[in-house]
This record gives structure tokens, C-alpha cells and sequence, in this order.
């Protein structure tokens, strides 16, 4: 059953929140990757060349298979340092646009390495892309390396190696990506321990197209702080109150769940029975140009479809704050702002994000940040 609390509700893009799961490519604007297709002469096929998010199912293996190679297209199109910037550029854009006031990027930058120059090259290209948008737009943003669950292991011990290299210029976690239903988390084990022991979190990926088990290997082989998705576990209690005892934050990506066949409708994800059971939870986008919506849009899904009133959605933006790797000072400063959007008055008859009218009118306030910051950016550029 859905509910609508949209009558006399707050803007969520307007609550402070931060962005814990984004994938790089994923991240990019429809409208910038037809521009950059066109740049490059590759062709896009129509699921990514209409503007509007492709039809997808992943739970069987020619899905995946599917999914896989529109993203490695759209990622083809990323050639040189300045695509590189643009991209990331407009991620802080839409993200500020959507009230996060802190984001942590997703990257294996194995996959942009012949492009760029090698392996170190592309890392470097990217962090440098990173530290000037924060510093132009004032999104706080970091960045997690992401090794690929369907390459050797040995190339993953080399990526947390390059990832504790460069902790001191962005780089906070490492992860684990790609289809979970195809090899073992402890064949990552090692690659995982060398990442921890140079300070960085464990943030792999598990329990979205494999079930629970998927999960606990997380737990017990990888010594996971988060796990990207997680939603899984609603189906074995004994690891939801695992998860919160241990206080393990999922990173779940409703509209994701949905587009991949995970769950056939917005109101099958089973966010409640994480909230029920105490698992902290931070909402992401995932893939927001294969999957058609940014951060707000999940937090209006879960007040939409699941009920969720504007203190349990604040709540959830306090948990996707505390679970970040945020300096203390920026975390404070976005709770502070949490309470504020909290203490303010319901705005009736304002347009939801998400909704009908793509959240033009909730996005308001939102898009005139953006607009600001990309001004400001012009007016830099113009001057040299």
C-alpha cells in the first residue's frame, strides 16, 4: 500500500544527508554522455540514447550481462582529464542539487587506466577531479577504490595497495563490486586486510543479487563497516540483528533494487524491515543514469511507499551522516542541519522529489545551489 504524505510535507532535497553509494560512471548525466558519445563517434543504442533509463533486469545472467555492457559503453566515453572533471563536476552538482552535503565516489580505476595513461594516472586524474570539486562547490567528497569481484584476486591486492598509497589524498575506503553471485568474498581476504591495515573502511558489496549469506561472507571474511546494498539480509533476522549489533551500516539503493528485478515494485523493498530491526541504513542512487533517479528521489520512495515520516526520514539522513567517513566537524555540522530542517514547517502542496513532474519544483532551492556553484565555476574559468 502506497501513503502520501505529500500534502503537507518537507522538501527532501532540502534535508542534509550524505551520499554513501555512487558509482562513477553511473553517476553521469543522460544529456553529457549523448554529448560525449557524439564527441567520440560511438554509437549508444537506444536504452541509452533516449534520455530515459534503460529497461534492466539483472537476476539472471544475460541481464547482468546486459546491464554490464551499457555501463562499460557509457564508460567508454570518459577519454581524457577534463571528462573526468566534467563528470564529477556534475555528480557534486546534482548531489547538492539533492541536499547532500557529503559524498563518497565509487571507483576501480583499473577501468579507466587504458585512457588515461595507466593505472596511477587514472587515479591521480581522478582524485585531482575530486579535491578541485570540493573545493569549488563545497560538497564535502571523498573517494572509494572499488576492486572487481569478476578479476583475479591478486589484481585486487594491487588495488588496495594504490588505495592506502593515496589515503592521504581522498582515497577513505575500498570495496568490492560487480556480481556477487560469481566467486567467493574470501578470495578477497587478503586484498581486504591490506586495505584495512592502511587505515581505510571496508565497504564491500553484498546481499542485493545474492541472498543473505552474501552478507555475513562480508562480515566474516572481509570485516565489513558497511555493506554496499545489504537489503538481503529482511530475509534472515538472526543477521539483521547482527548487523545491528555491530552497528553496520547498509547502503541501500531502493530505485536500484527495483530497476535490476530485485524486487518487482518500489514497495516490495524491504527498507521497514531494516528500520524495524535497527540496521542503520544510508540511502543511495547506485547508478543514477541507468537507473532514472538521484539521491532525494530514494528518500521520497521510502516516504511514498513505505510511510515514512519526516522524523524517520531524518533519521535516516543522521544515519547516512554518522556512518561516513566525514570529519567530525562536517558531521556535526550536518546533524545541526538535520535538526533545523526538522524544526522548520511542513511545506504543503510543494511538489515532492520523484514525483510526477520529476521533483522540478522541490528541486527549487536545490538547483539554484547548483546554478551558483556552476557560475561560480565560469566566472573561474573566465579568469584563467
Amino acid at each position: 500500500m502506497e501513503h502520501d504524505h505529500r500534502a503537507a510535507a518537507r522538501d527532501v532535497r532540502r534535508l542534509p544527508k550524505a551520499h554513501l553509494h555512487l558509482h562513477f560512471t553511473g553517476s553521469m548525466r543522460s544529456a553529457t554522455l549523448i554529448e560525449l558519445a557524439g564527441k567520440y563517434g560511438v554509437h549508444l543504442p537506444e536504452a541509452l540514447s533516449s534520455g530515459e533509463p534503460p529497461k534492466l533486469r539483472a537476476t539472471d545472467e544475460r541481464g547482468w550481462f546486459r546491464f554490464q555492457r551499457l555501463y562499460d559503453l557509457a564508460r567508454s566515453c570518459l577519454r581524457t582529464p577534463e571528462d573526468i572533471q566534467r563528470l564529477v563536476r556534475e555528480a557534486a552538482e546534482e548531489d547538492l542539487a539533492d541536499g547532500s552535503g557529503w559524498l563518497e565516489i565509487q571507483v576501480d580505476p583499473t577501468s579507466y587506466a587504458p585512457r588515461l595513461g595507466g593505472l596511477i594516472p587514472a587515479l591521480e586524474i581522478i582524485l585531482d577531479a575530486v579535491e578541485t570539486t570540493a573545493r569549488e562547490t563545497g560538497l564535502g567528497m571523498r573517494v572509494l577504490v572499488a576492486a572487481n569481484r569478476m578479476k583475479h584476486p591478486l589484481d585486487a591486492r594491487t588495488l588496495a595497495r594504490l588505495a592506502v598509497r593515496y589515503a592521504d589524498r581522498g582515497v577513505v575506503g575500498f570495496g568490492l563490486s560487480n556480481d556477487e553471485r560469481r566467486g567467493f568474498a574470501r578470495d578477497f581476504d587478503r586484498a581486504f586486510a591490506i586495505a584495512r591495515d592502511g587505515g581505510l573502511l571496508a565497504a564491500p558489496h553484498g546481499g542485493e543479487l545474492a541472498g543473505p549469506a552474501s552478507v555475513r561472507d562480508c562480515l566474516d571474511d572481509l570485516d565489513a563497516r558497511r555493506i554496499g546494498h545489504g537489503i538481503r539480509a529482511a530475509e534472515d533476522p538472526r543477521l539483521l540483528s547482527r548487523l545491528a549489533a555491530a552497528g553496520v551500516t547498509c547502503e541501500v539503493c531502493p530505485s536500484s533494487n527495483v530497476a535490476l528485478g530485485v524486487y518487482e515494485r518500489p514497495q516490495d523493498v524491504p527498507l521497514r524491515t531494516l528500520w524495524d530491526a535497527g540496521v542503520p541504513m544510508a540511502l543511495g542512487a547506485d547508478d543514477p543514469l541507468l537507473f532514472g533517479s538521484r539521491l532525494a528521489a530514494q528518500y521520497e520512495l521510502a516516504r511514498t511507499h513505505h510511510g515514512f515520516t519526516d522524523e524517520e526520514l531524518a533519521e535516516l539522513a543522521r544515519q547516512s551522516v554518522r556512518a561516513s567517513v566525514a570529519p567530525e566537524d562536517v558531521r556535526r555540522g550536518l546533524l545541526a542541519r538535520v535538526d533545523d530542517w526538522l524544526s522548520g514547517e511542513p511545506e504543503a502542496g510543494r511538489q515532492a522529489a520523484g514525483g510526477a513532474a520529476g521533483g522540478a519544483a522541490a528541486a527549487d532551492g536545490g538547483a539554484s545551489a547548483a546554478q551558483s556553484v556552476r557560475d561560480r565555476a565560469a566566472a573561474k574559468s573566465s579568469a584563467g
